[in-house]
């Protein structure tokens, strides 16, 4: 059969990578970069180009099984990240990091702090409550409700849990505490993300993202760069229309493998209750820029991390989240200065050290998004249409390609590493074991 892929992110890759083994597949890209949130880019520095990823950055032994099978099949070797994290808000002094006591108290005043204090016993405490309120019967809750519930301090809402959760989704703060909370404790828990030490150890693509991305791409026989898709309509007799500005193309299947609110826009007319299910899970646009102004770090060295928190203004929870990933500690780059990607900084990095400012969308999930997951699920395959992305999970790289194959296994085909990725149990039980790589 003749298949359309719409999009060239994780999602599209591994659907028409997976796909083209037994049917030709075209994959439509509307821009002339493939790779989607997979950006790497060159910098120049002392006469040679640096590759820095500004998207996706990294994946882990537990809870990647599909991105490292994938991996490991087409010869992709990955490198030790690190996944630290700090805290520095303005308005309470505050500044301090989790990665070791010298950080953890990198601020001296810290330690003769009682709110500080009080922070710390506060996660302990979380992590327990979560851990055991997973395993209860309790009806579903937002994030909020759960930490009014649990009577948890501020300074652990704000100075800890609701920018971590907000970092690692790229949604603002406040959207943090809609977010359904059975769903998010159960990514923590997943990730390790409740335990103060046994933690999945984070990996990196060596030589940049971008490396998989063009090994998967040499392996599909029709791919249309800065070719943009403007409508899907089916067909009289069967199958589906893909209209782009060439003209209308008959496929017997799509995969509609773009964000979702873009996918939204393709099937409106032809489709209206599939994209009233599309338009429950929005996206938040973040503007990244890539540079090397360490004033976005942590003004003490010993609290720099991977991932840095700052709030500089007053507190504005419905701004878009700020946050300053310290290349240097998540991919192995041989170099002295600090490589920084800010997400949505509140002033701009002086523009003497910015190389790149790039824009991205992240999705944002309440209970309405997850109830039209649900939706869509359901409604794969109809009239030969089918969705992939990231945002049919929890919005990360290896939602995306499960996504991927699910849609292969719905037309009949395996991933050749799915049997080892789904033997792979909870973390809790048996670790996932890393592919050799």
């Amino acid at each position: 059969m003749r298949v359309a892929v719409i999009g060239s992110g994780i999602a599209g890759l591994g659907s028409a990578w997976l796909l083209r083994q037994q049917h030709h597949v075209t994959l439509f890209e509307a821009d002339s970069r493939p790779g989607g949130h997979t950006h790497t880019v060159d910098i120049p520095w002392n006469g040679r180009n640096i590759a820095v990823d500004t998207g996706f950055l990294v994946c882990n032994d537990w809870t990647y099984p599909h991105l490292l099978g994938l991996f490991a099949e087409i010869g992709i070797e990955t490198a030790p990240s690190n996944m630290s994290f700090s805290v520095r808000i303005r308005e309470w002094d505050l500044e301090w990091s989790g990665t070791d006591l010298a950080a953890l108290f990198a601020q001296r005043r810290n330690l003769a702090r009682p709110k500080f204090w009080n922070l710390l016993r506060d996660i302990l405490r979380f992590n327990r409550d979560a851990k055991a309120w997973l395993r209860s019967a309790a009806d579903d809750c937002t994030l909020g409700e759960f930490l009014q519930r649990g009577g948890y301090g501020l300074w652990f809402r704000e100075g800890y849990l609701l920018p971590m959760a907000a970092a690692i989704w790229s949604c603002p703060v406040a959207r943090m505490a809609d977010y359904p909370a059975r769903s998010l404790l159960h990514f923590y828990e997943n990730h390790g993300l409740l335990n103060v030490f046994r933690r999945p150890q984070w990996r990196t693509v060596q030589g940049g993202g971008r490396e998989y991305v063009q090994r998967m791409l040499a392996q599909l026989p029709d791919v249309r760069l800065g070719q943009a898709v403007s409508a899907l309509r089916p067909a009289h007799g069967g199958g589906i229309l893909v209209h782009t500005a060439a003209g209308a193309e008959h496929f017997d299947l799509v995969v509609s493998a773009v964000h979702s609110d873009q996918a939204e826009t393709l099937v409106r007319d032809a489709w209206p209750a599939t994209a009233d299910a599309l338009s429950a899970i929005p996206y938040q646009e973040n503007q990244a820029w890539l540079h090397h102004d360490r004033s976005f770090l942590p003004r003490r060295k010993a609290a720099w991390s991977a991932w840095n928190f700052h709030q500089e203004q007053q507190r504005d929870g419905q701004r878009a989240v700020a946050v300053s990933y310290l290349i240097n500690r998540l991919q192995p780059l041989d170099v002295d200065e600090p490589i920084i990607v800010t997400l949505n900084p509140e002033r701009e990095p002086d523009p003497t050290l910015v190389w790149r400012r790039i824009q991205y969308a992240h999705p944002v999930f309440d209970h309405a998004a997850l109830s039209a997951q649900e939706a869509l699920r359901a409604r794969q395959g109809m009239d030969g249409l089918y969705f992939a992305g990231a945002w049919l999970g929890h919005g990360f790289h290896e939602d995306g390609l499960r996504s991927a194959v699910a849609v292969a296994n719905a037309l009949g085909i395996l991933a050749p590493w799915q049997d080892a990725a789904e033997t792979c149990a909870a973390p809790e039980e048996v670790l996932c074991p890393q592919p050799a790589l």
